[in-house]
């Protein structure tokens, strides 16, 4: 140490990579706008990536993500950096795919590996490679020879699949005669062929021209255009409208003889018929006529106008028949009865479905929506009434829906025996024998009129018709005070020696006859005679016997006359 006090060493160090980066693009977005007419083979160079690590962790390839176009080539520039170079495979087609996207992949040595990634665009710019198209090769059309100049014949429509300037289609006539390219005018921006002087059918009755169209890379495309010229008729078609059905047309259509337009003159019945068919004749005022027919087939369209029609049970049937017995021992899901209904209608509205509206027990039955079999939910329990009554409803798929109703009544009984009691206590309808008590009673009263005027009026001919007018005066209306009694003019025959009149009381309304005192002569000579105790001859006392007789003769039918009257 004394004679070597300071030693001086060299250590060299060697510091080992790890690949702790991770390879990166300096630009992460590259975007390509290669033209769709550029050929395959031809190369898009992208750049490369820089990864700080060294050796093995270094950058070591790219890798690009699958697709139709392009591939990848690594190559490796004079300073030893590798850089990613696209080769196209495929001509690309801007009509089929404009742009899309490609991701390319940077992959060091390391391990793990770490990768960097890079977008590229690709935005295909277009060529003219697309020649117009016309919507049809042949256009075909009628023109009136009374076509105001300016009207529109056809419009010709052609399109280009390219787009900007390639895009933009020119229209002009292209070897046109003479004659059409005085009558007609083109429109180069739309293709609209309008009528440029005055047609006449008996000078050209057809035109054919050819329409050019150029796109603007001079691309062009041809279509032709047959104009027919119509002959003006001032007469309107004879419009003749015929059945070939047996149905009376008359009543269900009409047409229209200037237009041809076809009404309903009334409602039509799917369910009478569902289609029928009509034949049309048009025919025109020339010389000679022209005339075609067409055959046109009508179909009614259903509309759900008929309510669900209930089967069974019936409506109609008594009340005792409505009751469906059911054993009290019956399990769950017992079959009790099935509703049975139909609907006139058909497809959709025809569809029945059928639905528990009321029930005595709701839990106690349940109804399949769509087969209408009753069946019991569960079992009978002793807290349950022996008589059920459930309403079901019958309800159609028509829009609105239409519906019905029936009331069934349930008994639970072993046997028919057993069932008898509680079928006999259906409660009545009252309605209907309320409605019921009305009308007998009201044929009743109106026969008793119709009765008893028959017997009024035979009586008052029978009296007119016996030759005694003068009893019917006791109906003439003769002014009263309502304080005294009222009295016809005297009836008197001039063979009796008493006068009778028809007395009417008018406070107690009752009816009698009143006998008056007899002539005062002839009372006057009885009283005299019999108080001088003279007696009379046998011809004065045969002669009073009489008289009297008579009397109590005309009392006793004017008594039987009154009777009968009232």
């Amino acid at each position: 140490m004394a004679e070597n006090p300071m030693n001086i060493f060299h250590v060299t160090v060697a510091i080992q990579d790890i690949n702790d980066n991770t390879p990166h693009f300096l630009n992460e977005d590259i975007r390509l706008e290669p033209s769709e007419s550029t050929l395959p083979g031809a190369q898009f160079v992208l750049g490369h990536a820089e990864d700080p690590d060294v050796g093995m962790n270094s950058l070591q390839s790219y890798q690009l993500m699958s697709n139709q176009y392009f591939t990848l080539e690594t190559r490796e520039s004079e300073d030893g950096n590798k850089y990613a170079e696209l080769v196209l495979s495929k001509q690309l087609d801007r009509e089929s795919e404009s742009s899309f996207h490609i991701t390319l992949l940077a992959v060091d040595g390391g391990k793990p590996a770490r990768t960097g990634t890079a977008k590229i665009w690709v935005n295909v710019i277009d060529a003219n490679d697309n020649p117009p198209v016309f919507a049809q090769k042949l256009y075909k059309v009628s023109m009136m020879e009374s076509a105001a100049k300016g009207s529109s014949v056809v419009q010709v429509k052609a399109t280009d699949r390219d787009e900007g300037s390639n895009a933009q289609i020119i229209y002009s006539f292209s070897n046109i005669a003479e004659s059409a390219s005085k009558m007609f005018l083109l429109d180069p921006q739309n293709g609209t062929i309008m009528v440029l002087e005055t047609l006449d059918f008996e000078l050209k009755d057809k035109y054919t021209v050819m329409v050019e169209a150029k796109d603007g890379g001079g691309l062009v495309a041809h279509c032709n255009v047959e104009i027919k010229i119509v002959d003006e008729n001032d007469n309107a078609p004879d419009i003749i409208l015929s059945n070939i059905e047996d149905l009376p047309l008359s009543s269900y259509v009409s047409i229209n003889s200037e237009t041809g337009i076809i009404y309903a003159q009334r409602s039509f019945d799917y369910e009478q018929f569902r289609e029928f068919q009509l034949q049309v004749k048009a025919q025109d005022g020339g010389s000679p006529p022209l005339s075609s027919n067409i055959t046109l087939k009508v179909f009614i369209v259903d509309q759900n106008d008929n309510s669900p029609l209930i089967l069974y049970p019936s409506k109609g049937l008594e009340a005792s028949a409505l009751f469906e017995m059911i054993p009290r021992s019956a399990d769950a899901d017992y079959l009790v009865t099935k509703v049975v209904a139909v609907d006139a209608d058909s497809g959709h509205n025809a569809w029945l479905s059928y639905h528990l509206l009321q029930a005595t027990e709701p839990g106690l039955f349940t109804i399949g929506h769509h087969t209408g079999e009753i069946r019991t939910s569960r079992t009978f329990l002793e807290r349950d009434a022996v008589k059920q009554r459930v309403v079901i409803l019958v309800k159609d798929n028509g829009q609105p829906s239409l519906s019905a109703t029936v009331t069934l009544n349930m008994v639970f009984a072993e046997n028919f025996q057993e069932a008898l009691p509680e079928m006999k206590t259906q409660p009545i309808n009252t309605d209907y024998q309320s409605d019921l008590q009305f009308y007998l009673v009201l044929a009743l009263a109106l026969i008793s009129f119709l009765f008893l005027l028959s017997v009024i009026l035979a009586i008052l001919m029978k009296l007119w018709r016996s030759g005694n007018p003068k009893f019917l005066q006791c109906f003439a209306p003769v002014p009263h005070s309502s304080a005294g009694a009222i009295f016809p003019p005297n009836f008197e025959d001039g063979t009796l020696p008493y006068s009778y009149q028809l007395c009417l009381s008018s406070e107690s309304r009752k009816n009698e006859f009143t006998f008056l005192t007899p002539n005062i002569q002839i009372v006057d000579n009885i009283l005299s005679g019999d108080k001088s105790g003279e007696s009379l001859t046998g011809n004065e006392e045969n002669h009073l016997d009489s008289e009297v007789a008579k009397l109590n003769m005309v009392s006793f039918y004017s008594r039987k006359c009154l009777h009968a009257i009232l």
